[in-house]
């Protein structure tokens, strides 16, 4: 059964410094470019805690990692952060605009108790090493969760209703504006009543990650570690929890986007699109439509629809399923477009190596003319339902098969492991 509970976060003391200078997009999305302009907003934008500056010289005893470490201790010690005096959740919306029309998600930050995955806490995609590498180091240097896990769950009582209302008609503790327009908003849940009312609603709820795969699997190895070297370990230390910030399914505010995959080689050069795209009339209706044409918007309703384009090609083609030829992938991933896409395609028909990732159409098809790839695959978005089915068979889908938006800022709160 999972366990959520209110803590005594470390937060930003907002009568001293600007939600709008101290929050950062979460460290994954982050440009050099990015980076550059969140360090010239104010000396104390956590970006220098999360995903600090590499130097010149940098070495064992000074690096990033101890960096962040020493500026978050200097910032705590000078007043810039503080500890929030009662446990608490903290509620934060986000406000954005979708396809010209505003949307509203809510949630809070609480912490989690640390499971072992799919026992309460469930994971829905693929994860690579080396991100957990540099989570693990900042974590070990800070002992701190400083980016949330953005998770989600499906709660149809929505008990909580009338409690967000009275704080939302109040002034926001801390609030900022991210890179896209997005309003985020905090308020800190901290009366005794209103923080068992919250448990008594999340209580035994499971979890779907929905974005922060690796962090959580950074915070599991951490936990293990510290149980490992901690003799009177009686489970419930905090290297025990895990920050998260938690969406009820049922409230509507959550879009995912899709990411759509550029392929370099898919056939050889020299071939017409006749010839490359012959092998997938096995198993799809191959259907051209004109270049001029927004080719996402082509394949959007249509069930187990893919949309492709070939360099030096003036019209692209769309995919329809007839289905087969996919029954060793079990029954959850099977009814995914990423899976069709993934299994069929590119390991199946073309054996296809590498694959890279990009969310806006436009430069999918820009990488086309400028000859750096030879296809690209268009993807219409994986449900939200979707993810929860795959989720809770314990199944992962290839790596980034969504992409939940908006993203969650970084700043807003910080949960301390010791």
């Amino acid at each position: 059964m999972t366990e959520i509970l209110p803590f005594r976060g470390i937060i930003y003391d907002t009568g001293r410094v600007d939600g709008e200078d101290v929050a950062a997009p979460p460290y994954d999305v982050i440009t050099p470019e990015m980076k550059e302009e969140l360090y010239a907003k104010s000396p104390y934008n956590i970006v220098r805690i999360d995903f600090g500056k590499d130097l010149p010289g940098d070495g064992e005893s000074e690096n990033r990692y101890t960096r962040a470490a020493g500026y978050l201790e200097e910032w705590l010690e000078a007043g810039i952060l503080k500890e929030t005096e009662r446990p608490a959740f903290y509620l934060y919306e986000v406000t954005y605009r979708l396809g010209g029309e505003e949307k509203v998600m809510r949630g809070i930050f609480g912490r989690v108790r640390i499971t072992e995955l799919c026992d309460g806490v469930y994971p829905h995609e693929a994860t690579h090493s080396k991100p957990k590498a540099d989570r693990l180091n900042l974590m070990h240097h800070c002992r701190a969760n400083l980016s949330p896990i953005f998770s989600i769950y499906s709660s149809p009582r929505r008990g909580y209703i009338g409690l967000f209302e009275r704080y939302l008609s109040a002034h926001p503790y801390m609030a900022a504006t991210d890179p896209s327009g997005a309003a985020h908003r905090m308020w800190i849940i901290d009366r005794p009543d209103d923080v068992r009312a919250i448990e008594e609603e999340l209580r035994g709820s499971p979890i779907y990650i929905a974005d922060g795969h690796h962090r959580y699997e950074t915070a599991l190895a951490y936990r293990k570690e510290m149980e490992a070297g901690n003799p009177a370990h009686t489970g419930s230390e905090p290297y025990n929890y895990v920050l998260m910030y938690l969406v009820n399914i049922a409230d509507g505010g959550l879009t995912v986007l899709p990411t759509h995959r550029l392929v370099r080689e898919l056939a050889g050069d020299g071939e017409g699109a006749a010839e490359v795209l012959k092998p997938l009339e096995q198993y799809f209706e191959v259907r051209p439509v004109d270049a001029g044409r927004e080719i996402t918007a082509e394949i959007a309703g249509h069930e187990h629809a893919l949309g492709v384009a070939l360099r030096g090609e003036e019209r692209h083609h769309i995919l329809l399923y007839r289905g087969g030829d996919l029954a060793d992938v079990p029954e959850p991933l099977r009814g995914l477009d990423v899976t069709l896409l993934h299994e069929l395609i590119f390991r199946k028909l073309y054996n296809v190596q590498g694959v890279d990732y990009e969310m806006d159409p436009r430069v999918c098809l820009s990488r086309l003319k400028d000859g750096s790839h030879q296809a690209a695959f268009f993807l219409n978005p994986t449900r939200v339902e979707d993810v929860e089915r795959v989720a809770r068979a314990c199944l992962r889908m290839p790596p980034k098969s969504t992409y939940f938006f908006p993203k969650i800022l970084t700043g807003f709160v910080i949960n301390r492991l010791q």
